[in-house]
């Protein structure tokens, strides 16, 4: 994994914007653009994975010329080409840096033939980070009485322009699109935040702490996305779960605290930020030290404290453009449907979890 980030505040969400990092001189945002095709061996079929989002799909790594080679779209796509036994296009449209509705504006309806291209089965998107970060820094700066409207509106837009992408997706995906999921936020800079704010609460006119006054947004930014997910006709990637929870159960309730995380499919609004806010709020752990079992952990969040770790190379992703090439696999067969890295890195959490709702053939729907 590339060590090469500029150190910053910490922010609440991930998707940090590119200027805020590491260059005030540049724009507030910049296009990390790849595609990586998985060239198996034997093959001659081809499809495509299209994922738009910010720096987390980008594989942003503290550089402004290049990214991750296998961030979460390029894993899945080689999970994908195991079980298809084809080529996989990972096609990564993305702009670190980038609000919700300049995901949407700007990448998903400006590059919509990406998602209409024949062979595209799989169409995934995450967005709002920076909503959340531009909220977040915001409110940490605030003196005097807390002015709590700024994560409000960053929640409502999430909301917005999450249901507006998969309404445009739905819309203008190609017609043999097999899968579309979109991917929630986890907390990055959780332990961070359990501080003090610098202004005080209307009501109490005590200080509040970061953490327990953010905790109650990101989840229902989060719940939203799953919940439009089941509306509309998309899988959710539950990475909140995922990255927040432990591999095991450490509270004894019987369920490893991962899974018992997870968004319900059907539950109400209310229920799930109870459970993640309150009953649930004990296991929730930062992902800079993932339990992967009760005795052992893997660091899911580079040194910037916000952005996915991953295994492998770099390509060009930035200021010089994109790269558009092609590579073997790392890993030609999956036992048990997993890489021997799955659990280890950030991104192969991720694109693991892309990979689960993939069809058993790429000329088949999902049941």
């Amino acid at each position: 994994m590339s060590s090469r980030v500029c150190k910053t505040a910490r922010p609440l969400f991930a998707g940090i914007a590119l200027t805020l990092l590491c260059a005030p001189t540049l724009a507030n945002t910049l296009n990390q653009n790849v595609s990586w095709t998985i060239d198996r061996s034997g093959t001659t079929a081809k499809y495509r994975v299209v994922a738009y989002g910010d720096s987390i799909y980008a594989g942003y790594n503290g550089s402004t010329l290049s990214a991750a080679k296998y961030s979460a779209p390029t894993v899945d796509a080689e999970y994908l080409s195991a079980l298809w036994n084809a080529d996989v296009e990972s096609v990564r449209r993305t702009k670190s840096g980038a609000v919700a509705s300049d995901v949407y504006n700007n990448k998903i309806v400006a590059e919509r033939s990406y998602m209409q291209a024949s062979s595209t089965r799989v169409v995934t998107f995450e967005m709002c980070g920076n909503d959340g970060l531009q909220a977040r820094s915001s409110f940490k700066g605030q003196t005097g009485t807390c002015n709590y409207n700024v994560m409000a509106t960053a929640e409502a837009n999430c909301k917005t322009y999450v249901a507006a992408a998969m309404d445009y997706i739905n819309a203008n995906a190609y017609s043999g699109t097999k899968v579309k999921i979109v991917a929630n936020l986890y907390y990055p800079g959780y332990n961070a935040d359990n501080v003090q704010s610098s202004c005080n609460d209307p009501t109490t006119g005590a200080k509040v702490n970061l953490r327990d006054r953010f905790l109650p947004y990101i989840a229902r930014m989060n719940y939203w996305m799953c919940e439009y997910a089941r509306q509309k006709g998309f899988k959710c990637v539950d990475n909140f779960a995922e990255y927040m929870g432990a591999d095991y159960d450490s509270n004894g309730d019987g369920q490893v605290d991962s899974q018992a995380l997870k968004y319900v499919a059907g539950e109400s609004e209310a229920s799930y930020v109870a459970r993640i806010t309150g009953t649930l709020k004990g296991t929730l752990r930062d992902a800079n030290a993932h339990f992967i079992s009760s005795s052992s952990s893997a660091d899911y969040i580079q040194s910037d404290d916000v952005h996915p770790t991953y295994q492998g190379s770099t390509v060009t992703a930035g200021l010089f453009g994109g790269t558009t090439s092609s590579g073997a696999p790392r890993y030609t067969s999956f036992s048990g449907g997993k890489n021997p890295i799955w659990n280890l890195y950030g991104h192969e959490r991720m694109g693991w979890l892309l990979s689960l709702y993939a069809p058993a053939s790429a000329n088949k729907a999902r049941r």
